[in-house]
């Protein structure tokens, strides 16, 4: 969430699925180089917190994605309970180990891409705070980012 550039969008993916992460705030440019096959999921706007934070920041949660300039449907999370497993000075918790939270937001689940470059535009608010991603996504093996 911290990575301005895209430079970082590889790191710790699971074999099944691609997540692209969004901001603690504000709007970045990121290149990010996909693997063909994989299915692409994003958070518009989302929080780990209480349950009770959860309620409030849902209670306003407004996002919109488009990818190659077509609206994509975001799908909305309540108050999912997650474990977080972090190492020391992790960014979500601060703590190494494995705490229990609550996981709220507005999320989009694509299915994988087409090989070749890709334009994603994410923006994502509750009350004041605001979110926004502009992604190239590059597919496929021997892309160049």
């Amino acid at each position: 969430m911290t990575d301005t550039t895209g430079r970082l969008c590889d790191r710790n993916q699971p074999d099944d699925v691609w997540f692209l992460a969004g901001t603690f705030g504000g709007t970045v440019r990121r290149t990010c180089a996909v693997p063909p096959g994989r299915p692409v999921v994003f958070p518009l706007v989302n929080r780990l917190c209480s349950e009770a934070v959860c309620k409030e920041l849902m209670a306003v949660a407004e996002g919109r994605a488009t990818l190659d300039g077509e609206p994509v449907t975001p799908e909305r999370i309540e108050d999912d309970d997650v474990a977080v497993t972090g190492v020391a000075g992790n960014p979500l918790t601060g703590e190494e180990g494995t705490t229990s939270s609550y996981a709220c937001g507005l999320w989009v689940r694509l299915p994988p891409l087409p090989p070749g470059r890709h334009t994603l535009t994410l923006r994502g608010s509750s009350g004041d705070f605001r979110t926004g991603v502009d992604y190239t996504l590059i597919v496929g093996a021997g892309q160049q980012a």
